[in-house]
C-alpha cells in the first residue's frame, strides 16, 4: 500500500474477507509468502477489494512481497504474552519468562496498540518491584542492539529531564573526553520538550551514526553524541515511549534509562535528577528515593551509579530551543556562556571524575574547560562525526523572525515557569523547526524595569511567531514582584484562562 504504519506490523482485510475467516479487527493473522511469514493485526474494511489483503510497508518489507502477488493468509493464535499482560492488569507480579516473552512479542510487533496501552496503564497502577524492573531492563537489552568497544571503564551521564535548556551534555562529553576516558553519549530527541540533546547536537553535526561510526569516532576522539533511535538500543523502550506519551504516565522510566545504558557498555553512570517547582521531580525525598532505585538497579546491572539532586526551578542557561542551546553551549565551552550552565557541567563531569578516584573532580573539570582542551576535543568530535569543526557561534544562525516579551511592572523575577516557557518555544516552532526557540533575558533574582525585556522568542514563519507571542502573553511564564510579600497571590483557580497540564516524558 506504499503507506507507513509508525513500526506497527497491519494488514488490511475487506468484511466479506475476514468473515468467511472469522476474523475480527485487531485480530491477527498470520501471511506466508515464497516461505517467509510474519504476524499481522488485522484493520477491517469496508469497500476494500474482495479477496485482497492491504500491506503496510513494515509487512510488506519483511516478507519481501510484490504489489499482485499472491499470498497465504490464516487465522493466527494469540500470543502466549497477551495471557501475562492480563496477569499484571490483575496486579499480579511477574515471572522472568514472563518478563522476556512481553518484551520479545513487543518487540516483534505481535501486541496491539490496545494491548500494549494495557500494559503499561497496569504497571503505572501497581507498580513493578525491583526485580521485575531489573528483568525487564535486561530483557529490553537482550532485544536489541549492543555497543561493544573493549574497553573500561566506559562513563555516561542522563538526566532525568523536565527542565528546558539542558544542554550539559555537549560540554561534558568534551570535559570527560579531553580526560583520556571514553564517553561514548547516545541521547534521544525531544518527545514533549522544546529540544532533546540529540536535536542541539545535530546542529553542530550528524547524529545519525551507525554503530560502526561510532566505534570509528570513538576510537579517534575518545568520545561521541549521537542518536540513540537510529543504533536500535533496547528497542522496546521506544515503543513502550510511543504509548506512554498520549496516555501521559511514565511507569518505564528506570528500565527505560538503565537499559540503554547497559546497551552502551556505561560501567559508571551519573544520574541528574533535576528537582523543584516545574521540575519532574518536586521535592528532595522523592530525589532521594528515585537515586536510591537508579543506584540498586545500577549494582543488579553491574553498573556504578551515583546520583546528583540539581536545581530544576528555570530552565539552564538563557537558551530553549535546538539553535540556540547549540549556540549557548558552544559559547560556553569557549569560555563565556551562562555561568549555572558552566557549573552544572563541571559539577556533574567532576561526579564521574571522583567515582573514578580522581580528586577535586570539578575543579579538574573546569580546568579542562579554561585550558581550551574541552573546546578542542569538542571539535575534534564534531569533525569525527561529519560536521563543521571550525564553527563559531556566530555562524549558528537563529529564526529570522523574532519579537520581544516586554515587562509590564519593575521587579525580581520570583519564578521562570519551566513548562510554560517550553510550551512557548514550542509554538514558535520548536523543535522540528530547529532555528524557534525562547531566550530568556532575565532569571531567578535578577531585576527588570517596566518596559525591560523578559525573553525574545525567534521562529523561522512569521504564523508561528505570532502564535508564540499571543501564548507567551497568555502564560506570563515569567513571575515579577517587588518583593516577595507583594506578590502572595500567584495564581486564580479556577483561572479565567483554561490551561492545559503538559505532561513531561524525556529520555
Amino acid at each position: 500500500m506504499d503507506v507507513q504504519a509508525g513500526g506497527r506490523n497491519i494488514a488490511i482485510l475487506d468484511n466479506e474477507t475476514a468473515g468467511f475467516m472469522g476474523v475480527h479487527s485487531s485480530d491477527r493473522v498470520k501471511i506466508t509468502c515464497r516461505n517467509k511469514s510474519a504476524i499481522a493485526i488485522v484493520n477491517v474494511a469496508s469497500d476494500f477489494p474482495l479477496n485482497f489483503i492491504g500491506l503496510y510497508e513494515e509487512i510488506q518489507k519483511k516478507l519481501c512481497v510484490e504489489d499482485g502477488e499472491s499470498v497465504d493468509v490464516q487465522s493466527a493464535e494469540v500470543p502466549e504474552s497477551l495471557r501475562y499482560v492480563q496477569a499484571k492488569i490483575r496486579g499480579e507480579r511477574l515471572r522472568e519468562n514472563e518478563i522476556n516473552t512481553i518484551v520479545k512479542d513487543v518487540v516483534e510487533r505481535h501486541l496491539s496498540d490496545v494491548e500494549l496501552a494495557a500494559l503499561v496503564t497496569a504497571l503505572s497502577i501497581h507498580g513493578l518491584s525491583m526485580d521485575e524492573i531489573e528483568t525487564l531492563s535486561k530483557a529490553m537489552v537482550k532485544t536489541g542492539s549492543t555497543l561493544n568497544l573493549n574497553k573500561r571503564p566506559i562513563l555516561d551521564k542522563h538526566s532525568v529531564g523536565g527542565i528546558p535548556g539542558d544542554k550539559t551534555t555537549i560540554l561534558i562529553v568534551p570535559i570527560i573526553a579531553a580526560a583520556g576516558f571514553t564517553i561514548p553519549k547516545s541521547s534521544s530527541r525531544a518527545v514533549t520538550s522544546a529540544a532533546g540533546t540529540a536535536d542541539r547536537v545535530e546542529i553542530l553535526c550528524p547524529v545519525n551514526l551507525t554503530i560502526g561510526e561510532i566505534k570509528e569516532a570513538v576510537k579517534k576522539t575518545n568520545g561521541c553524541m549521537v542518536w540513540g533511535g537510529a543504533l536500535e538500543l533496547a528497542p522496546a523502550d521506544d515503543i513502550f515511549i510511543q504509548v506512554e506519551y498520549p496516555l501521559a504516565i511514565d511507569p518505564l522510566l528506570l528500565p527505560s534509562i538503565m537499559s540503554k545504558k547497559k546497551a552502551i557498555g556505561a560501567t559508571h553512570l551519573v544520574v541528574d535528577i533535576p528537582t523543584g517547582r516545574g521540575a519532574k521531580i518536586k521535592t528532595i525525598g522523592e530525589a532521594q528515593a528515585l537515586a536510591n532505585d537508579f543506584i540498586d538497579l545500577g549494582k543488579r546491572l553491574g553498573i556504578t551509579v551515583q546520583c546528583a539532586v540539581t536545581f530544576g526551578e528555570q530552565p539552564v542557561g538563557k537558551a530553549i530551543g535546538p539553535t540556540l542551546e547549540a549556540r549557548e553551549a558552544l559559547s560556553t565551552i569557549m569560555g563565556n556562556g551562562p555561568p549555572d550552565l558552566k557549573e552544572k557541567a563541571t559539577g556533574l563531569a567532576g561526579l564521574l571524575f571522583e567515582m573514578l578516584g580522581i580528586k577535586d573532580g570539578k575543579q579538574k573539570a573546569e580546568r579542562i574547560i579554561k585550558s581550551g582542551d574541552a573546546e578542542r576535543k569538542l571539535r575534534d568530535i564534531i569533525a569525527a562525526q561529519g560536521g563543521n569543526p571550525r564553527v563559531k557561534p556566530e555562524d549558528i544562525k537563529v529564526g529570522p523572525e523574532k519579537a520581544e516579551v516586554i515587562s509590564d511592572q519593575n521587579g525580581g523575577v520570583l519564578w521562570v515557569n519551566n513548562e510554560d516557557v517550553a510550551r512557548v518555544a514550542r509554538e514558535a516552532g520548536a523543535p522540528k523547526e530547529k532555528a524557534a526557540g525562547v531566550l530568556l533575558k532575565a532569571k531567578l533574582g535578577e531585576h527588570i524595569k517596566k518596559g525591560g525585556v523578559l525573553f525574545e522568542i525567534y521562529a523561522e514563519r512569521n504564523m508561528k511567531l505570532e502564535a508564540a507571542l499571543k501564548l507567551a502573553y497568555k502564560l506570563k511564564p515569567v513571575g515579577l514582584s517587588r518583593r516577595p510579600e507583594e506578590r502572595m497571590i500567584t495564581e486564580r483557580i479556577p483561572a479565567l484562562i483554561e490551561r492545559k497540564k503538559t505532561f513531561i516524558l524525556e529520555r
